[in-house]
């Protein structure tokens, strides 16, 4: 068998879902999220994604409670293609008016925020996603909108937010620290609520949630270094079709990244190979965007580092994500943050060698996927370095 590397692109192919599409052009209804769009940048789409209906929000837009509670891919697509995005065309430094302001308070809110909403006409659902952010439902014009209960704001965040000597990064640091979920920190830096505030504006949605991902991982980095390296071991585990087999080596810190389709209608075997992408990053860091395997590499990267954190060791990582046909709907790179949580959570299992270890996974991959994890490994440079590169340990 060859494999062949390649950019994955979204999926195409989106299954049938119990949806209600009776929407109204005039509602009230309780909205969890804003939406900020990337196409036109600087001129954007600027949302409020909302249901037809009040309530608790919680099963629309926490990847935390759908990983607590093992939420079915359709579950979770369904709920998400009910929400309706109530949208105007912005400038991502435009900060202030009327809609702006009930944008950003409800990219503040600790609870969902109560709206009226009417459209300029009535929302026809159709079926699109991408394989990066959370889905959502019928895109239409807004006319007008306004909240219509108090929004309830956490004093911490309304600390960060009203500190505008506060730099992004630190600010998203700190509320992570305190126990934040990843979304609800993205919301902020894409309404523009963080940040020194002359250099305050939008950042889509897409980009935002791989900058908190990336940001957050960039701090666990620093800590992780300072820990003593840890021994061979490897987990095994993941959820909604997506799933991570993490080989960890006695190293300085290190990270790699295979993301693969196994064989199913969305990505077929081909006659010149299986399909395969892959980034990777020293010591050192990227200098660059992990352009291969996008926002899942970042998303991946931060929950194997909260491990290591966890743990108080430091090693050097190849990881080989799995995705199955299990996985018919691009539901958002939280999968790939949320998945790999899963597979750390497991127990490690541990080994004398490295060899041991491919062994064993070697043969667990066979049984599990019929798929043969030497043709990955043949391919990393994380592993060609390992064995090019003396180490002191060798002299002692």
């Amino acid at each position: 068998m060859k494999l062949r590397r390649v950019k994955f692109k979204d999926i195409e192919r989106i299954p049938k879902l119990k949806i209600n599409t009776s929407f109204k052009q005039q509602f009230s209804g309780s909205a969890p999220s804003p939406f900020i769009g990337r196409y036109g940048y600087p001129n954007i789409n600027v949302g409020l994604l909302s249901p037809q209906f009040s309530g608790d929000m919680t099963q629309y837009d926490s990847p935390r409670a759908w990983n607590q509670q093992d939420t079915a891919i359709g579950d979770v697509a369904s709920n998400r293609y009910a929400l309706v995005n109530s949208r105007m065309k912005g400038s991502v430094k435009k900060l202030t008016g009327r809609f702006m302001d009930i944008v950003q308070e409800v990219g503040m809110a600790k609870l969902s925020s109560e709206v009226e909403v009417a459209l300029k006409k009535a929302p026809d659902l159709k079926m699109n996603a991408e394989s990066a952010i959370k889905p959502f439902g019928p895109q239409v014009a807004m006319q007008k909108a306004r909240i219509t209960a108090n929004t309830k704001v956490d004093t911490r965040v309304d600390r960060i937010v009203a500190d505008t000597d506060l730099k992004a990064a630190p600010g998203i640091v700190s509320l992570y620290k305190k126990g934040f979920e990843e979304g609800s920190v993205h919301k902020l830096l894409s309404v523009g609520n963080m940040g020194v505030g002359k250099n305050r504006k939008l950042v889509p949605t897409r980009w935002s949630v791989t900058a908190t991902d990336d940001t957050i991982g960039k701090a666990l980095i620093k800590e992780v270094k300072e820990f003593q390296s840890g021994g061979y071991s490897c987990y095994f585990g993941g959820g909604w079709g997506n799933y991570y087999l993490v080989l960890l080596y006695p190293d300085v810190w290190s990270y790699e990244l295979f993301e693969m389709y196994l064989e199913s209608d969305v990505n077929p075997w081909s006659t010149k190979g299986m399909k395969y992408s892959t980034d990777y990053e020293g010591y050192d860091g990227r200098k660059n965007y992990a352009d291969e395997t996008a926002g899942g590499y970042y998303a991946c990267r931060l929950s194997l580092l909260e491990k290591m954190n966890s743990n108080r060791r430091q090693q050097s990582a190849v990881v080989l994500r799995f995705i199955s046909p299990e996985y018919n709907i691009p539901l958002g790179v939280w999968v790939c943050r949320e998945a790999t949580r899963k597979s750390v959570n497991e127990n490690p299992i541990m080994f004398e060698s490295e060899q041991e270890m491919i062994q064993y996974c070697r043969r667990m991959m066979l049984k599990r996927f019929r798929f043969d994890i030497s043709l990955l490994l043949k391919k990393s440079i994380l592993l060609r370095k390992r064995k090019e590169q003396s180490k002191l340990t060798t002299f002692l």
